[in-house]
């Protein structure tokens, strides 16, 4: 590590412990290229198992933000009129704050990295990588989305922002914008605080009000402002968290409730991710655990000892690589909680047959035009290798769905339904889909003959959903789900080739900036390897990935369609 980075992390290390924070069996350390700082344990971890404290006064949340001496003002008159939201304030807090001249904060900022792995900071080249999936689209249209929103809003009013601080001459660039925006998705945790520290009036039982009462259904709802909110066909995302809690609350009363609000918490936001996690974080709201009241501590999760200088990880949460790679700039290869979305285009709806009919049939069954396909779901499919667990699960499953095939008795249950991993909400919209004109016929009529006449009453969800099965069975939509994934198999690979392609591709790379890892045998095969940026590296693996699911739910879907048609179904 340069001697610069020694002197920040030095004087990070300083301005942690003035502000109060107390490192009791851990130390913060560089890692490497790839990770950056984290977090290691030291000799002597405590007894308890406390490894950091950190005061909640100097967590980066909303109210922090609304209650600053330079901007609180004047971000306080835009939240109560609805101008920018929770998330909004805080990225905005970020910009200025990076960019005044005497920051407070600075030497946290000066520790934070300044380029990130998610995809709106590829180059063109490497964007190139994720043509045929998901995240290229939605990369294309989140970075048009903070482009806009930072020629529309965020300019000018960071500029005014720093007005207050005397300062009318630095210039704000899109890359600030874009920095903050990374810094908040890829560090922003979930903290459940205690009710009397975000709303500190109602303990003095004071009857006005502060602009901070928004922010509890605010947390929730980011509505308000025009900062594109992250998410992919829907799947929206939050800060991640761990199970945490807050320690040291009681009482049932009103000041002593959890309100759960995004924020960054300096310390603590340097521990990485792993799967099998060695820490998890909590709130002390009275001191009871960490003598420190109103504050947040990591604490061990082994029953042993840490060994020294292991490093101390927690889990960003079952997140697909999808959702890694899009919002903190990493994968985790044969990642155990990967997903495939399928969706169904809503605009190709116009263009089916009996489409308004259909459109109204969706509507009644909630029926969901798209979903998540968890690998976990192939355990407890036709072709499983996994847990009982997962089966029994799918067999509860199943007997719920059972419960709903019935109405004259013709069509049967299903051989197949306890094998059949795809959700039925989803199923359920491709049964309406891919209905003909006979079954349109059927289904208008069984539905006629439950209204009546005089239209006495509405059938219900269950009774639609019940109707259109009878008139239906599975095999329409088998066959809709089987082209929507021979859809989405050929999309990969007419962008960048079969998964084997891929395989090979990752079996002989070189990841640049790995260089320090690589032993010495390694290093004289360099001339077989072909070199790879890490974020070039990152899209493969994602990609291949995405190209091995698709390519065992077809399997899944071919053989229930075979089953389907085999049974009248």
């Amino acid at each position: 590590m340069a001697c610069t980075e020694e002197a920040k992390l030095e004087h990070f290390l300083q301005w942690l412990q003035v502000n109060g924070a107390q490192f009791r069996g851990c130390k913060i350390k560089y890692c490497d290229s790839t990770k950056g700082f984290g977090i290691y344990s030291t000799n002597g971890s405590p007894e308890d198992g406390v490894l950091l404290v950190v005061p909640l006064d100097l967590a980066i949340t909303p109210m922090r933000v609304l209650q600053d001496p330079l901007i609180g003002a004047k971000c306080r008159a835009m939240f109560e009129e609805g101008e920018v939201d929770d998330r909004f304030l805080m990225i905005l807090f970020l910009i200025v704050e990076r960019l005044r001249k005497n920051s407070s904060w600075k030497p946290y900022l000066d520790m934070l990295p300044t380029t990130f792995g998610n995809p709106v900071w590829f180059t063109d080249d490497e964007l190139l990588e994720l043509r045929g999936t998901t995240l290229y689209r939605a990369t294309e249209l989140r970075k048009k989305d903070l482009m806009s929103v930072y020629e529309d809003k965020v300019k000018e009013l960071v500029k005014k922002l720093l007005v207050l601080d005397g300062d009318s001459e630095s210039e704000v660039w899109f890359e600030d914008f874009l920095w903050a925006n990374s810094i908040f998705w890829s560090r922003a945790l979930n903290l459940p605080l205690p009710h009397s520290y975000v709303f500190p009036q109602i303990q003095e039982d004071v009857g006005t009000t502060c602009p901070v009462d928004k922010i509890s259904e605010g947390s929730t709802s980011h509505s308000c402002s025009e900062e594109p909110i992250n998410e992919i066909n829907g799947k929206r995302f939050e800060a991640h968290g761990n199970d945490s809690k807050v320690n040291g609350v009681t009482s049932t009363s009103k000041q002593e409730e959890t309100v759960w609000v995004e924020g960054l918490l300096p310390g603590i936001d340097f521990c990485n991710h792993d799967l099998k996690a060695v820490a998890t974080w909590e709130v002390d709201g009275t001191g009871s655990i960490t003598q420190i009241p109103l504050s947040m501590f990591l604490i061990s999760a082994l029953q042993s000892p840490l060994p020294v200088d292991k490093e101390v990880s927690i889990s960003y949460g079952n997140k697909g690589n999808e959702e890694l790679l899009y919002l903190y700039g990493f994968v985790v290869d044969n990642n155990p909680d990967d997903y495939l979305m399928i969706h169904y285009p809503g605009e190709a709806i116009q263009n089916i047959s009996f489409s308004d009919f259909k459109g109204q049939l969706l509507v009644a069954q909630k029926a969901a035009m798209r979903c998540l396909l968890p690998k976990n779901l192939l355990d407890h499919g036709f072709f499983a290798t996994g847990s009982s667990n997962c089966k029994a699960n799918n067999t509860s499953e199943a007997n719920d769905r059972i419960c709903n095939f019935s109405w004259s008795g013709h069509r049967k249950t299903p051989s197949y339904l306890s094998k059949l991993v795809f959700p039925e909400d989803f199923m359920t919209a491709l049964r309406t889909i891919a209905m003909k004109v006979e079954e349109v016929s059927k289904v208008s009529a069984m539905l006629e003959e439950l209204v009546g006449t005089e239209g006495e009453r509405q059938p219900s969800e269950t009774e639609i959903r019940t109707a259109v099965w009878e008139a239906c069975g599975d095999s329409g939509a088998l066959q809709l789900l089987v082209d929507l994934l021979q859809k989405k198999m050929m999309d990969l690979e007419e962008s960048s080739g079969t998964e084997d392609s891929d395989s090979e591709l990752l079996e002989n790379a070189c990841v640049i900036g790995n260089a320090e890892q690589q032993t010495s045998k390694e290093a004289n095969n360099l001339v077989q390897q072909k070199l790879m940026s890490r974020n070039r590296w990152c899209s493969i693996v994602y990609r291949r990935g995405q190209k091995g699911l698709t390519r065992l739910f077809l399997k899944e879907a071919e053989h229930a369609l075979q089953l389907s048609l085999s049974e009248g179904n």
